[in-house]
């Protein structure tokens, strides 16, 4: 799908408005194929009727193009700027926010945005430093990637952090992990996607375990000491018997994602961040010239 733009800023608001209800429309095949699969291998009776119900809801959203789910979350945004970019990262922002505001009045979506302490509704999914964006600035290149990451609240508030000892090195990282979840049961609409950051410091250890879950299911990480333990944990983790929905069963993760970075001698963060089953995700290449593509991924 592409269109072509002569308004660069419009461009970018246009995609973003795109991007957040397609994320919330369409789940990826990478998703749709991992539940079904899930759906195949649980033998719990209760477990296998969640998961049923969750493959029929999907294909329910897209036959009438509805969402799959009516937490329309928080809108966070990652986007990869290119130094040559002809649109300044201020600009791209307010696109970015309007883009997300037209596609919550139009659609409509429901607004969740409210300001912290009196809760009171901030506008369209907009507010105080709302949309979130992180941000990537990459040498050498004249495009924008925005990829759209949609996060609920039922899995968002199943996130854990701990400054782990070094020591305990990484049978205390799989403890951490395991209790995190296990102590979620229900809650995050399991599966999903269990994202791991380790390293870094504490608040780069949740930003790299956000990374994970937006990684497709399926991919593993580079670093093979990495990808051993993502394997380790993933097994662990389904041996727990929370099960689908937390009502006990063989599936209760989709998959296990870790990112890392290298960290100072006397830390070990460890961050885990849950992505409930509607693990939504949408992307957009935009050049210079206004031209927009679509895609699941950068």
């Amino acid at each position: 799908m592409s269109t072509v733009a002569t308004d660069l800023r419009q461009a970018v608001e246009d995609a973003a408005a795109h991007l957040y209800v397609w994320a919330l429309k369409d789940i990826p095949q990478d998703l749709r194929d991992a539940l079904a699969a899930a759906k195949d291998r649980e033998t719990s009776v209760p477990g296998r009727r969640v998961l049923e119900t969750i493959v029929k809801n999907v294909d329910v959203a897209e036959a009438e193009n509805n969402i799959v789910c009516q937490d329309t979350g928080i809108a966070v945004y990652t986007c990869r700027v290119g130094e040559h970019f002809p649109l300044h990262p201020a600009k791209i922002y307010e696109a970015l926010k309007i883009g997300t505001e037209r596609a919550t009045l139009n659609t409509p979506l429901r607004s969740n945005a409210v300001h912290t302490l009196t809760r009171e509704n901030t506008g369209p999914n907009t507010g105080y430093r709302l949309p979130i964006v992180h941000w990537d600035f990459l040498p050498g290149w004249d495009g924008l990637d925005v990829k759209c990451i949609p996060k609920g609240s039922g899995s968002e508030n199943m996130s854990f952090l701990k400054m782990c000892v070094p020591a305990d090195g990484v049978k205390g990282i799989k403890q951490f992990v395991l209790e995190s979840v296990v102590g979620a049961g229900g809650k995050p609409c399991p599966p999903g996607i269990v994202g791991v950051g380790i390293g870094g410091s504490a608040d780069y250890a949740m930003f790299l375990a956000k990374e994970a879950i937006a990684r497709p299911v399926g991919t593993t990480n580079p670093d093979p000491e990495v990808a051993k333990l993502e394997r380790e944990l993933f097994d662990l983790l389904n041996e727990t018997g929370v099960g689908p929905m937390g009502l006990g069963g063989d599936v209760t993760v989709l998959s296990c994602h870790i990112e890392h970075a290298d960290t100072h001698m006397t830390l070990n963060p460890v961050a885990v961040n849950y992505q409930c089953w509607a693990a939504r995700r949408a992307s957009a290449h935009i050049t210079p010239d206004g031209h927009v593509d679509f895609d699941r991924e950068f």
